[in-house]
């Protein structure tokens, strides 16, 4: 068994990371910014149209997620306490998240990205945990129990035990995945 090292650090500079569907085609493009002590993830998601900027702590710890479809104001935006308690920007609790310290964004592979970096496994471990899932069609946001197995450094797996769906991904010396067997793959941003 093998100690967990922590992941390379991400430069203050920022980063952009891009991910093209299996077939080749474009899916999404992640560009981080490190500002006020923390990051912002803006990502595109390009067959929908969308944008979603994900406001994290230094630790990579989620604190807000905003959802922008096709207005200029948000379409959704939460925040998270961090410790599983979430609610609306406009103060309204949403009771469904509660647990929740992650999320998950059809259509990108980064927010898994964000757990694998804060995921606490060594080699050959795995931990299931509440992830809020969300729709960027329907704005439907939903609880599912994911568990994350670390292979090695470079090698994770996630099942959704909901959706019945495992995912094999390869990961870099930052903790971003590369690619998520048949569904994405990294191209330069």
């Amino acid at each position: 068994m093998s100690v967990r090292l922590p992941y390379l650090p991400v430069s203050v500079d920022g980063h952009t990371v891009a991910w093209d569907l299996w077939d080749g085609s474009p899916a999404c493009r992640t560009d981080m910014r490190w500002e006020n002590e923390g990051w912002t993830a803006q990502i595109d998601l390009i067959p929908d149209r969308a944008t979603v900027v994900l406001r994290l702590s230094a630790r990579w710890t989620l604190q807000q997620m905003l959802l922008f479809r096709d207005m200029d104001a948000p379409d959704l935006w939460l925040v998270t306490d961090g410790h599983g308690g979430w609610g609306e920007m406009n103060g309204a609790r949403v009771d469904e998240l509660e647990g929740c310290t992650d999320i998950d964004v059809a259509g990108t592979p980064f927010t898994n990205s964000i757990i694998i970096r804060r995921l606490p496994l060594e080699d050959g471990f795995s931990g299931a945990i509440p992830v809020a899932v969300f729709d960027v069609e329907t704005l439907a946001v939903e609880r599912w129990n994911v568990v994350y197995t670390r292979h090695d450094r470079h090698t994770w797996e996630y099942d959704s035990l909901r959706a019945g769906r495992r995912s094999f991904a390869g990961i870099d010396d930052h903790g971003l995945v590369i690619d998520e067997e048949g569904v994405f793959r990294r191209v330069d941003a």
